[in-house]
């Protein structure tokens, strides 16, 4: 298809699919549909990487929210299977300003092919720039995606915008967990129970790389069945939504604590930290991108980090350490407890955007399992 050709499908796409994100505040941003036929809610954050769609759109830890790429041009290099995340997309819509047919030999369908397959609503042709500086300046927004043929004025958009319950007190990992335990590397020398939150392939890879038998467990799996599967040492995987409404994941959390080695990424750090008494709060407008720095407050050395989280630690009690800070805010990015093998970090390791920074964490993870 030549230029001129392609140029007047746009314009077609423009003319005849006309879209809207409205905000719970009354803002509302125009465009065009690129994705399902179908509204939704969300929670409207901005995500800074420059690319990455296809691991946010299939990152469980996106349930509920409608993923705005500040990246201008999206869809360039399509997507492929291997480069999925999970069994599925998750996130509830997502918001670009240009939307791009695929240019690259690995590319298998294109993005708005694969949000079509998913059953996953978007919008392009919007002032990406201009909802992420508004994001930042009033916080992370309530929205109503409304893209399908069905007529909806935006006063009604706004309406459902508000009355849309959100994510504080939502208990997401419920949503999003595996329904039944599988394995992944059996032939691995250190057995690992893994609860899956809303856990990403690329998490599995990485203790697989350290040698490590990984067997994922639902997100509802109590500590006494997970202590039965005698393992080596216990995962806490990432996952959406508000960590304190996962109070029988935070019991389980206190009663594996001294008993097994644990570790936790994103969701299940703050699982560990409020497991140990230390407090929770929301973020105005959240960590999302790939360009985060964060430091070793314990050796000195600056990581950049992949993140995705709206919630944060806070007050920490005397039972942990402060181990990681977010260069950009100060909020707490990890923590150990001072006499169980236990640690956590908030950013993701294994997304590797440095692209080796932080996967010596892995290793760090294996060496308290073969130390303790």
């Amino acid at each position: 298809m030549n230029e001129p050709i392609d140029m007047e499908y746009r314009w077609k796409e423009k003319r005849e699919r006309r879209a809207f994100l409205a905000l719970a505040d009354g803002t509302v941003f125009r465009g065009y549909s690129v994705g399902a036929p179908v509204d939704a809610p969300g929670e409207v954050v901005f995500n800074t990487g420059m690319t990455g769609y296809q691991e946010i759109a299939t990152d469980p830890s996106y349930a509920g929210q409608i993923v705005t790429l500040t990246s201008p041009e999206i869809g360039n290099y399509g997507c492929a299977a291997q480069d999925a995340e999970s069994r599925g997309c998750f996130l509830n819509g997502l918001v670009v300003h240009e939307l791009n047919p695929p240019a690259n030999y690995r590319a298998e369908e294109s993005l708005q092919s694969y949000l079509l397959r998913h059953g996953i609503p978007a919008i392009a042709g919007v002032d990406t720039r201009a909802l992420t500086l508004h994001l930042r300046s009033h916080g992370t927004q309530r929205a109503y995606l409304h893209v399908s043929e069905v007529p909806m004025d935006e006063a009604t958009a706004i309406a459902h915008a508000a009355a849309w319950e959100g994510l504080d007190g939502q208990d997401y990992a419920l949503r999003v967990t595996t329904p039944a335990a599988y394995e992944r590397n059996p032939q691995g020398k250190y057995r690992i129970v893994a609860y899956d939150f809303g856990i990403k392939y690329n998490i599995l890879r990485s203790m697989q790389r350290q040698d490590m038998q990984v067997l994922v467990v639902p997100a509802h799996t109590s500590a006494a069945e997970a202590l039965s599967l005698q393992p080596d040492g216990v995962f806490l995987s990432n996952g959406p939504a508000d960590p304190s409404a996962l109070g029988y994941a935070q019991q389980a959390v206190r009663e594996l604590l001294g008993r097994v080695p644990l570790m936790g990424i994103c969701l299940g750090h703050q699982l560990l930290g409020l497991a140990c008494g230390a407090k929770c709060h929301r973020l105005t407008f959240g960590h999302h991108g790939c360009n985060h720095p964060v430091l070793n407050v314990q050796t000195g050395r600056v990581d950049i980090t992949s993140q995705n989280h709206n919630f944060a630690l806070r007050d920490l009690p005397s039972s942990l350490e402060l181990t990681h800070i977010n260069l950009n805010d100060n909020s707490i990015e990890g923590i150990r407890h001072r006499s169980e093998p236990a640690f956590s970090i908030q950013f993701h390791p294994e997304a590797a955007p440095g692209p080796h920074d932080a996967d010596s964490l892995f290793l760090d993870f294996r060496n308290l399992i073969e130390h303790s």
